[in-house]
């Protein structure tokens, strides 16, 4: 009877023994799992979500508000929109015109008079001169129409003979010369041969071209240094061009 007593103790004293150790296993383990998800709480990055390479994304708000409001993208497009008419208003402009010296038709552009152009000479490169670029810079401060050819006088106005114009050197478009803009014409005023009746000259005038002709008065070009030897049976003139072309204006 005694031995039996003793055996029941010995069996609770380990039942009890073993659910201490059960719960004592449990409550380690919620503290481990509570501290992990804690953690894990605290180190996740605050977004509502990330884009396909792993960058955080936003609510969309903003992007809702730009395009409610007109700004963002769209303002960019009219940005470009707007630079890309103004190239392309330029771009016409000079086609218009014929040339770098354009940007104006010449149904806007008036006659250049003679009180408008600014006319100068210089020699040809080449030994002896048989050639001068005449310039004619518009001073008017407004767009003219440069006609035809220059009206040239290497002796008294009144008396000289004409300087004919070369017809291959025609532009296909009048010149248009917008404030300050130049535009040339090649002149031949001797052939260089040794026994030409040549004179020389230290000034002489031209003329220009006004829509139904001969325009009133001319303008008195000074020669270069040394005047210039001409002979008048040789010489003749190319039509005013925006720039010297090789073939039309070489005679």
């Amino acid at each position: 009877m005694r031995h039996h007593h003793r055996k029941t103790t010995v069996l609770a004293a380990a039942a009890v023994a073993a659910l201490s150790l059960g719960l004592t296993a449990c409550g380690g383990g919620d503290g481990a799992t509570g501290a992990k998800d804690a953690g894990s709480a605290s180190s996740a990055p605050q977004t509502t979500g990330a884009t396909a390479d792993g960058a955080p994304a936003t609510d969309g708000t903003a992007d809702r508000t730009a395009a409610q409001s007109g700004s963002g993208s769209g303002s960019t497009g009219g940005s470009t929109a707007t630079g890309g008419t103004a190239t392309k208003g330029s771009t016409t402009g000079t086609t218009a015109g014929g040339g770098t010296g354009g940007g104006t038709s010449s149904a806007k552009a008036p006659a250049c008079a003679h009180g408008d152009v600014k006319v100068t000479a210089a020699k040809a490169d080449e030994v002896p001169t048989e050639h001068i670029v005449l310039t004619a810079t518009n001073t008017s401060g407004r767009a003219c129409t440069l006609l035809e050819y220059p009206l040239i006088a290497f002796g008294p106005i009144q008396t000289a003979k004409d300087v004919p114009a070369v017809a291959k050197s025609k532009p296909a478009a009048p010149i248009v010369l917008k404030a300050g803009a130049p535009a040339y014409a090649n002149v031949r005023i001797a052939l260089g041969g040794v026994d030409e009746d040549t004179e020389v000259v230290k000034s002489f005038n031209v003329n220009l071209f006004a829509a139904d002709g001969p325009a009133e008065g001319s303008v008195v070009v000074q020669a270069p240094a040394g005047g210039l030897a001409v002979g008048e049976a040789a010489a003749k003139t190319g039509y005013w061009t925006y720039e010297l072309r090789n073939g039309a204006d070489e005679f």
